[in-house]
């Protein structure tokens, strides 16, 4: 498969006609669908239906879509980059960082920050750890704030925040008189996960021998997860920064048992110097975390 294949896939899926996404990408309709054709032989397998004349993609479409979604994602930051180098030249200070840390440190070590320089440009850049360590081993970003650590070449890390998880539930449930949960305690209790591939999914998990808890329902945000548990969909095990930092009326957060480490981490290039303006954000983003 190639880029234009992945673009008009994309055009596709986006506008759910052909016909549109040949208008967007400057081309024909026939054109569009022969370029469709190829990447479905390249991958091996249908990725639209014609329904009462209606195009649907399929299920295997709507998955390759998340994972197109998020490299196009990572191009319109790169163009973002570039649009900012042209307009304030190289004094940004560019951080990447996993969801979780931008919803809750970051606005207030952005705040600390912005009363040393006030004028200083910030660009936060927000995905998944494995590709904030690839933004700052490729130096898209000065500094990089993830959850776990991932094998890669060109960056170095450091500790940044340990601190154990808490079970959470609605202030209603019946788990929420406890003083403690443990992991028994969840069997047959519907349980809202992290997305599978992510590390601190994997950890969580690994609590659970014999695991009887409900998988229900998986998303990549831990602030999602909150909502949900709020609403009554279940139950989890998330980083307390997060219940604390966003304050969810509805839930009670609870100590747990084993005890699970929610880790942070500082990523920088092993090649480069951390700028200064990169040493003194990070000053405040430790200052924040120690509350």
């Amino acid at each position: 498969m190639n880029f234009k294949q992945i673009e008009a896939f994309r055009a596709v899926m986006l506008s759910g006609s052909m016909t549109i996404a040949a208008t967007q990408l400057h081309t024909s309709q026939p054109n569009i669908s022969r370029v469709i054709g190829q990447l479905e032989k390249a991958c091996g397998f249908r990725l639209f239906t014609r329904i009462a004349g209606r195009l649907t993609p399929t299920v295997e479409a709507d998955a390759m879509f998340r994972d197109v979604e998020r490299a196009f994602v990572g191009l319109d930051s790169l163009q973002a980059s570039a649009r900012s180098i042209r307009e304030v030249g190289v004094g940004t200070l560019r951080v990447g960082t996993v969801p979780s840390i931008a919803m809750t440190v970051m606005p207030q070590a952005i705040a600390r920050f912005r009363t040393l320089h006030p004028d200083v440009p910030i660009a936060v850049h927000t995905s998944d750890s494995p590709t904030v360590a690839k933004w700052t081993a490729a130096r898209f970003c000065d500094v990089g704030l993830v959850s776990y650590l991932v094998e890669m070449a060109g960056i170095q890390s450091d500790p940044l925040h340990r601190e154990a998880g808490v079970c959470i539930v609605p202030t209603a449930h019946s788990l929420a008189k406890k003083r403690r949960v443990r992991a028994g305690d969840l069997a047959g209790e519907p349980f809202i996960s992290l997305t599978h591939g992510d590390g601190t999914r994997a950890i969580v998990d690994a609590a659970f021998d014999p695991d009887r808890r409900v998988l229900t329902l998986e998303t990549p945000y831990a602030a999602t997860i909150c909502t949900m548990v709020e609403m009554g969909l279940g139950v989890s095990v998330v980083n307390p920064l997060v219940v604390r930092s966003l304050r969810f009326p509805g839930l009670k957060a609870l100590p747990f048992e084993p005890a699970i480490e929610f880790e942070s981490f500082v990523l920088v290039n092993q090649q480069h110097p951390v700028p200064a303006l990169a040493q003194e954000f990070l000053g405040c983003v430790r200052e924040v975390m120690r509350g």
